[in-house]
């Protein structure tokens, strides 16, 4: 990345951290080019810090460290996107962002779960049932999506929401698998829900 640190005068840029899975904007801190560098090397992310002046990576004294995943520069190329998985909560409060926000979006849970999935399809183990579920062909797994379907109904007759919910959770979970093994994810649908429900 050709980052442009000479716009400042302390040869400083700002990097906005944002959650890898619920895009979240957890803070936003600065680096020079050191920091960078560090950051990019060992996957962890290190600014400068304005008030000790030195480098500091995030977590060094709390172990909550920023995880690497992605980083961009944007378009004047003078300000960083650092895309992490964060380790504990973000902001020195104890909050998960330095804006007091949740940065719990259940939603993005399915992403992350798509992506394990999609790493056993790619990467099969023997001690992996989805990755046997991939060996047994498509036929095996929509017949999985069905028989979970049945029982969902099933448990939907009666008053036991545990084994409701269960049911509810063994559906969606083949269901992504099937999406996976069609060549498809959940984007891929939401996509058609979206354009319906205009």
């Amino acid at each position: 990345m050709e980052v442009d640190f000479t716009k400042s005068p302390d040869g400083l840029v700002p990097a906005i951290i944002q959650d890898a899975i619920s895009h979240r904007v957890l803070m936003l801190g600065y680096m020079n080019r050191e920091a960078l560098d560090k950051t990019l090397a060992e996957k962890r992310v290190t600014f400068f810090s304005r008030s000790r002046n030195r480098l500091w990576t995030k977590g060094e004294e709390s172990g909550n460290f920023l995880n690497l995943v992605s980083a961009a520069l944007d378009c004047d190329q003078d300000t960083l996107l650092l895309k992490v998985h964060p380790v504990g909560p973000v902001c020195h409060t104890g909050a998960d962002t330095c804006w007091n926000e949740k940065n719990k979006d259940t939603a993005s849970f399915l992403t992350g779960l798509e992506q394990v999935i999609r790493d056993r399809k790619e990467n099969p183990t023997e001690k992996s049932y989805t990755a046997s579920l991939f060996a047994k062909g498509i036929n095996k797994v929509a017949q999985k999506v069905g028989e979970e379907a049945v029982e969902l109904v099933i448990e939907a007759k009666d008053d036991n929401k545990d084994l409701f919910l269960g049911e509810a959770a063994d559906l969606l979970f083949h269901y992504l698998i099937l999406l996976q093994a069609k060549g498809f994810t959940l984007e891929d649908v939401i996509t058609i829900l979206k354009e319906r429900h205009k």
